[in-house]
């Protein structure tokens, strides 16, 4: 964990002291630092509402003041379940009623794994940790707001509590980041996203977390699209398409049958002749990998085919649970960015290399400064559990993905034991321009799926070998992508990228005049710019109005001045009007800014 995660796990835990001290009949379930801070899970009597933070705040700022150290317990597995059923996890000391959810937690923990108490003054957890030093550590604090989970997040579990909070090293921090969230309100893609007629969600009909692109939320699909295709084209390759649903034996294959199923939709069951039995199951397609990796086994293959770069902006579907869908950022039909580049152990330093420089260009491209790489690696205690157990080609690959990060210079972390079950992989982090955190991209190493495949290329001395494979999406999911640029750029897209690039607006309704614009306007269009035009009878200022509220990116505006001189006045959404410029030099300003893709 970071400080600052260690911190905010620690004030879930001085969260629930207070708690307890004020409702000692609280049950708690999990309680973990999350992306804005933490929360914790309890089941208790009394509705906890906004109007108990203030109580409950009391409470915690004497668990701080009392400054008690976090104390590290280990006990064996006869213990944690002789004090759970005593009442004492997660609690201030024994109790008539047992700690029903630890006790559960407890009997699930594998027999081979060190099992850890964290004490704070009277209060004892259930906790892998790790924490701060003391509980005077934890800094500024402020609980935020109250949802409803089901435990484990299984609807057929209990209903529970969320206490959410979040916490800080000092106060300023702490207020800043009030400040950003905030800002980030106005921001909200799901707001702006409604106003500007990007997306909807049709919950009732279509179903939830299932975006339909509106035509200006299209706009910025196929310019994503356009951006990609061309990039993707000019580093070697080659574009493929797959279908949307596979036989069950793809992912049984693949490994994501058992693994996966729960983020997977239900499967489709063909029934025999008989009307009885199934004779087949089909999955929608919860990932692009496994199609590719059968378009790799489609033809015989040689060294020098290699490298070779499969892309597909290729729809996937995810079953995320119904609390987790939040706007375009958490859904359940997804377009992803999506490649998957075979290539040799030699080959394998070059097009990693290639893929981060794709990332760095994009972020130049959409004015991302700040940025930041999480390289997560496997834990070798887990190996044949959470990882496939390959040790020496854990330690190869990971060695050369670390190796290319540190000669590329980018800036990165390394967080052990979350890598994905068949490689090392780099989860790729951004900020946004106020400041707010995003994850948007993965690019991961898979040394395991391409052998169940089968997978081989015929190797220079005439042997079969199989490749390396590099899964990578620079641009993530449309969906998540379009959320984090919508609230990035709070709905003020670069003229590239706008869904209304310029509008052609008339001052007067003389004959002469409206033919200028029209002629204009015909001429843009020609060019492939996304213009429109206002010949309507409003007054000038009431059209201009109306343009910045449509977030027009450029208004070209035209006068009798402006039709005697061959002119055009240019007025940039936000900015402000720029003068009067011949109408040619207007249009190559143009077209030269959509085409240099420029911020």
């Amino acid at each position: 964990m970071t400080e600052l995660e260690r911190i905010r796990h620690s004030a879930a835990h001085v969260m629930a002291t207070a708690i307890l001290r004020i409702w000692p009949e609280a049950q708690f379930a999990a309680g973990p630092p999350v992306e804005q801070g933490f929360y914790y899970d309890v089941d208790l009597p009394h509705r906890i509402s906004p109007e108990d933070f203030e109580r409950i705040e009391a409470e915690m700022r004497k668990e701080t003041k009392a400054n008690h150290v976090f104390e590290r317990i280990e006990v064996s597995r006869e213990e944690a379940l002789a004090m759970a059923g005593r009442g004492e996890l997660a609690a201030l000391g024994p109790r008539s009623a047992p700690s029903r959810f630890k006790l559960d937690i407890v009997q699930n923990i594998p027999e081979d794994e060190v099992i850890t108490l964290y004490r704070n003054g009277d209060f004892t957890d259930l906790c892998a940790g790790p924490h701060v030093m003391r509980t005077g550590n934890v800094g500024a604090f402020k609980l935020t707001h109250v949802a409803s989970a089901y435990y484990k997040g299984d609807e057929k579990n209990p209903q529970l509590q969320r206490i959410y909070g979040t916490a800080f090293k000092n106060k300023t921090a702490l207020d800043e980041h009030f400040a950003m969230l905030e800002e980030a309100k106005k921001r909200d893609h799901r707001r702006i996203g409604a106003e500007m007629g990007l997306f909807a969600i049709d919950a009732e009909f279509v179903g939830p977390g299932m975006p339909l692109w509106l035509p200006k939320g299209t706009v910025l699909v196929e310019e994503l699209e356009k951006l990609a295709k061309e990039t993707e084209f000019a580093a070697g390759y080659v574009r493929v398409r797959t279908p949307h649903l596979a036989r069950e034996k793809m992912y049984l294959t693949s490994g994501h049958l058992p693994y996966y199923e729960e983020s997977m939709f239900p499967a489709m069951e063909l029934k025999a002749e008989n009307g009885e039995e199934c004779s087949d199951r089909y999955y929608l397609k919860a990932m692009n990998c496994p199609h590719h990796h059968r378009i790799f086994a489609a033809e015989p293959r040689s060294y020098r085919d290699l490298p070779l770069r499969l892309a597909e902006y290729g729809c996937c579907y995810r079953y995320e649970q119904s609390g987790e869908l939040f706007g375009l950022m958490r859904v359940r039909s997804l377009n992803m960015n999506d490649a998957h580049i075979y290539c040799t152990e030699e080959q394998f330093a070059g097009e990693f290399r290639a893929v981060n420089d794709m990332y760095l260009k994009y972020f130049k491209i959409f004015g991302l400064e700040k940025y930041q790489m999480r390289f997560s690696t496997h834990d070798p205690a887990k190996l044949g559990q959470k990882f496939v157990n390959e040790p020496e080609l854990w330690r190869k690959t990971e060695d050369m993905v670390r190796r290319v990060l540190v000669e590329s210079g980018i800036n990165f972390i390394e967080v052990p034991n979350e890598a994905a079950f068949y490689g090392p992989k780099i989860d790729v982090q951004v900020w946004s321009a106020i400041g707010r955190e995003f994850t948007i991209a993965t690019n991961q190493v898979d040394f395991a799926v391409p052998a169940k495949f089968g997978l081989t290329y015929r190797d220079r001395d005439n042997t079969d070998k199989t490749p390396l494979c590099i899964h990578r999406a620079p641009l993530g999911t449309h969906e998540r992508f379009i959320g984090f640029l919508i609230e990035h750029y709070a709905g003020n897209f670069p003229l590239w990228l706008a869904p209304d690039q310029v509008r052609v607006i008339t001052i007067g309704e003389d004959e002469a005049l409206v033919k200028y614009a029209r002629d204009l306007h015909d001429e843009l269009r020609a060019h492939g710019v996304r213009a429109d035009i206002d010949l309507g009878n409003d007054p000038m200022k009431a059209k201009i109005a109306d343009a910045e509220k449509s977030k027009v990116h450029t208004m070209l505006i035209i006068g009798a001045r402006d039709l005697e001189a061959g002119n055009v006045s240019i007025r940039i959404h936000g900015k402000g009007n720029l003068g009067a410029r011949p109408k040619n030099e207007a249009i190559g300003d143009l077209l030269l800014q959509i085409r240099e893709r420029m911020a």
